[in-house]
């Protein structure tokens, strides 16, 4: 238990000094977007490149590979589904629920998870692979077509080329082809990429703490407080549970195994869901409370799945 809690305690630190940032005004008024597209651009490339360029793949193409995409795209389809016909939500900010519903914070918290909790940050490649280069190439595709103009969206061929012009997909395809190709990146330039990623997670948190500043959770008349339930609920509770199934049942993991991957499925919503909002300007409230209210959530969460199935 003083993994999870030393897990959130950085989370709850950083997150608040981004919101004194933001009290304080020190960085200025476009902080948070400035910051943002930091890390879109820059930061999280980096370290996909260096992540993937310095781990061994035979730990990436995995069980855990399966079983976080089938939970994720399960939950993210139920919320979709739920959102488009039930609640009658637009396309851009049906997909930042969906992702909200199912994207886990693997880094940031995943990580310290994965070491003081698991004892193996291994379990957290798989689940990096699957998110950076499926799931966002899916999602950023769809919001590229549906929450851009038609100036901004260009031609036909820029559509389809999408995914391969995402400066994060970009950082994870050439990462996986150096590892692939067993060529040794040279000091000089592992360096500056280990330098840039360690800095994405710090700046995606400090990112949102900065948008918390002056706005309240649940606020009537501007918070969608349907959809974060639902997201919120999905992902806290309803993840964990499929992935339970799937790695159970499907795959027959027992003991630490298993354990392993219900605590991966439990991490809250990470704060990349929120800079891709802020990056198409949709669902921006939504993804913020969504990854607050899962992060207070999935303590309490991690502890029960630690008491019940913990080996």
């Amino acid at each position: 238990m003083s993994g999870v809690v030393s897990g959130f305690t950085v989370i709850f630190l950083l997150v608040g000094a981004g919101f004194v940032l933001g009290r304080t005004g020190v960085l200025g008024e476009q902080a948070g977007t400035v910051l943002a597209r930091l890390v879109f651009f820059i930061c999280t490339p980096a370290l996909m490149i260096h992540a993937l360029a310095t781990n061994d793949l035979s730990v990436v193409f995995s069980s855990t590979l399966a079983i976080a995409a089938a939970a994720a795209f399960s939950i993210g389809i139920v919320y979709a589904l739920i959102a488009r016909f039930v609640l009658g939500r637009a396309i851009p900010e049906t997909v930042i629920g969906a992702l909200s519903s199912s994207y886990v914070n693997s880094v940031n918290l995943g990580l310290p998870i994965a070491i003081f909790v698991l004892d193996d940050a291994s379990f957290i490649a798989p689940l990096l692979l699957f998110q950076i280069m499926i799931y966002s190439p899916i999602a950023l595709a769809i919001l590229d077509v549906t929450a851009l103009n038609r100036t901004e969206r260009g031609s036909v061929w820029r559509t389809v080329a999408v995914p391969l012009r995402n400066p994060i997909v970009i950082g994870g395809l050439l990462g996986l082809a150096v590892s692939l190709s067993g060529w040794t990146m040279p000091k000089a330039l592992l360096s500056p990429l280990d330098m840039l990623g360690q800095a994405s997670v710090p700046l995606a948190l400090l990112t949102f703490g900065l948008s918390l500043t002056g706005t309240a959770v649940f606020k009537r008349g501007e918070s969608p407080r349907r959809d974060v339930v639902l997201a919120s609920a999905l992902k806290g509770f309803a993840m964990p549970a499929v992935a339970y199934v799937i790695a159970r049942w499907g795959f027959g993991h027992t003991g630490h195994a298993l354990f392993a991957q219900v605590v991966i499925a439990a991490l809250p919503t990470a704060q990349n869901v929120l800079v891709y909002a802020t990056r198409y300007r949709r669902g921006e409230i939504l993804a913020r409370d969504t990854a607050l209210v899962t992060t207070v959530l999935s303590i309490p969460v991690i502890a029960a799945i630690a008491w019940l199935i913990g080996p």
